[in-house]
């Protein structure tokens, strides 16, 4: 009989290298509970077919996990032309099979161009995007009829790495609430042809360009080896997730009065939300600064 895990306070974010089959959260709970986190959630699934970047928070980094959701992300997704299928990816049944005409550059880059930008995308039946409280999926899952929603989504670049045959292989940069799958199935139609994902990798999520990750069994060798401090050089701090934000360092009074919930004002103080930090100390919070520097906290770290 396997020992009670002892789950602690732990506060910081996991860069995880998502394996393919498995979905966020199961991902989250397995990390969860290798490094004994009493909390935890990720910033966003990703499907199970997908791999790469799932940044894990844990403890007070959860205050930041649905910023850290709808920020630019970037993907590497490879795309096979002529077949449709009823999750718009390879894990799904296949609906319908057409020939792949002959494509040529120009009709290829002018239905890419038309899927960059700000753009209406329907999400695919199969999702987690709620309707009426319920995920898309499980009303897929009874086979109940759906109108899934359209909504604006903001695709920066689409460019091509591969190209051979029937075979795509694309790299998207986009905003958040943007589907991949969605996107491959929509160049199908535009191509005449159908398409679906094949395989799909995450390489980013703002702020982390350039991640250091770490897959599941990599961290389950470092938890089971007994070596604590190894395995808690992939916690990051939870500033870690607030480097793209404006800073704003404050005095221990004006610690003390945002942690009362007192707002404060300074003209200097950029517009918008912004990050607080101690004056040569560790991150106090978030907080929205209004016109003229009116700074209202809005969500503190107990740190």
């Amino acid at each position: 009989m396997r020992p009670r895990i002892q789950f602690r306070r732990l506060d910081g974010i996991v860069l995880l290298d998502k394996p393919a089959g498995m979905s966020s959260n199961t991902a989250l709970q397995v990390a969860r509970r290798l490094f004994r986190a009493e909390k935890g959630g990720h910033t966003g699934s990703l499907d199970p077919l997908a791999t790469g970047l799932l940044p894990l928070c844990f403890g007070e980094a959860t205050k930041i996990a649905g910023l850290l959701l709808g920020s630019a992300k970037a993907y590497d997704a490879d795309i096979v032309l002529g077949v449709t299928t009823d999750t718009d990816d390879a894990d799904g049944v296949e609906l319908l099979r057409r020939p792949v005409p002959d494509i040529a550059e120009a009709t290829l880059s002018m239905a890419l161009a038309s899927l960059t930008g700000h753009i209406r995308q329907r999400a695919p039946i199969y999702s987690a995007l709620k309707q009426g409280g319920e995920p898309l999926y499980a009303k897929a899952r009874r086979g109940e009829v759906i109108e899934a929603p359209e909504r604006e989504v903001h695709v920066q670049a689409i460019e091509v790495l591969v190209r051979d045959g029937e075979r795509l292989s694309l790299r998207v940069t986009c905003g958040s609430g943007t589907y991949i799958r969605a996107l491959a199935r929509d160049l199908g139609e535009l191509l005449r042809c159908g398409a679906h994902i094949t395989g799909l990798r995450r390489l980013w999520v703002e702020p982390f360009l350039a991640p250091r990750m770490i897959g599941l069994d990599a961290l389950r060798t470092l938890a089971e080896s007994g070596d604590e401090a190894e395995l808690m050089e992939w916690l990051l701090p939870v500033d870690a997730g607030l480097s793209h934000f404006p800073r704003i360092e404050l005095d221990a009074e004006q610690v003390r009065r945002v942690r009362m919930g007192q707002r404060l004002r300074d003209p200097a103080w950029p517009e918008g939300l912004a990050a607080l930090f101690e004056r040569d100390g560790g991150a106090v919070g978030l907080a929205q600064v209004e016109a003229g520097g009116r700074l209202s906290p809005q969500r503190l770290f107990n740190l």
